[in-house]
């Protein structure tokens, strides 16, 4: 991560510089606040380290000039400071520093810091990353903004009550509801790689047809892990691979591509599976009407065993009023609810997607 240090002391400009360079950062040099504010202008800084006293400008005041500057990225703001009295630092932290250090300050301790800085950035690019994703396949996919939101939803509301289960809670990260929140739209990437004509297509597919849409869970599934393998320790994509690559697979082993069976599939993949099916079931397709809730209910608690945990479908009854309440809040304004004709056939097609 490129760091820039801001103090007009050279010595402890230069300590500063030796203990981040052990952490492999990438750092830059400045000299007093309006050297730091040109640097800024011209380089991708995520991370300022800027000392409190300096002439020119202070770092309250280079920490203001940041907050009101307009950036397409946040900037992680951290003063260095000999002022330890509580009013002192809440004028730092009140004009928009995120966090500080007194000095004089313990190396490691300056590494913690700078570790948590990484982490928060880390977060609004793996956002930003996803977002940017999803809607990639929403656009190919012909959908709109509502149905990655509902999915989201759908699938934190599933985590978070997954996660009441102590035994459950015990295999999962603490962050696990968030982490669905953040890579469930990620669910469909894949289908940026199945060609318009089937994708789009009103109506049934053929077998051939058939076996080219299954094949958007792979191609999700290997662009994501081939973005794991270059960043082993970003968990998102973790989730966000075994969501693409299981959301398909049915808890009986009937499902696709690898045709995983009970346990072996991911939680988040199974979580994923129901919001997926009972978003599809409730909204309008090109091949398929909108069901209203209580049909797709009904269609979701038949495939308890088959096609999903018994546990997700005991999560989803328990937030079934929720469920229902974000379905009608995130609706498509132009759809009115027709019930199928035939709702097992169009469940077996609403699994194409």
């Amino acid at each position: 991560m490129k760091i820039l240090v801001v103090d007009d002391d050279d010595i402890a400009r230069a300590m500063v510089r030796k203990i981040l360079m052990k952490e492999n950062h990438e750092v830059v040099l400045a000299r007093d606040g309006e050297e730091a504010l040109n640097i800024l202008h011209h380089s991708d800084i995520r991370v300022v380290i800027s000392d409190w006293n300096m002439p020119k400008m202070d770092g309250v005041q280079l920490c203001q000039r940041i907050r009101e500057a307009t950036s397409l990225s946040y900037i992680y703001v951290i003063l260095v400071t000999s002022r330890s009295t509580k009013d002192e630092m809440l004028v730092g932290l009140w004009t928009g520093a995120d966090d500080y250090i007194t000095k004089p300050f313990d190396p490691m301790e300056l590494m913690l810091r700078v570790r948590n800085a990484q982490r928060i950035v880390s977060l609004e690019v793996a956002a930003v990353t996803i977002f940017c994703l999803a809607k990639l396949a929403e656009s190919k996919d012909g959908e709109t903004g509502q149905h990655l939101e509902r999915i989201r939803g759908y699938s934190k509301l599933l985590a978070a009550q997954i996660m009441t289960d102590e035994m459950i809670a015990r295999q999962l990260p603490a962050c696990f509801p968030e982490l669905i929140h953040q890579t469930s739209p990620l669910h469909d990437i894949g289908k940026v790689g199945i060609p318009d004509s089937i994708l789009l297509k009103p109506g049934s597919l053929n077998d051939e047809e058939w076996t080219v849409m299954k094949r958007h869970t792979e191609i999700g599934a290997e662009t994501l892990d081939a973005a794991l393998r270059t960043h082993p320790s970003a968990e998102f994509l973790r989730i966000a691979r075994d969501i693409a690559w299981g959301h398909h697979e049915r808890w009986d082993g009937s499902g696709y591509p690898r045709g995983l069976k009970g346990q072996d599939i991911p939680w988040a993949a199974r979580i994923v599976a129901l919001a997926d099916v009972y978003d599809a079931l409730t909204t309008r397709r090109v091949y398929k009407a909108a069901m209203p809730h209580e049909v797709a209910r009904g269609i979701i608690l038949q495939g308890t065993s088959n096609h999903f945990d018994p546990r997700v479908v005991q999560a989803f009854l328990a937030t079934e009023g929720e469920f229902l309440a974000l379905q009608q809040s995130r609706a498509e304004p132009s759809v009115q609810h027709e019930t199928a004709q035939d709702p097992q056939a169009e469940v077996d097609v609403v699994a194409i997607g």
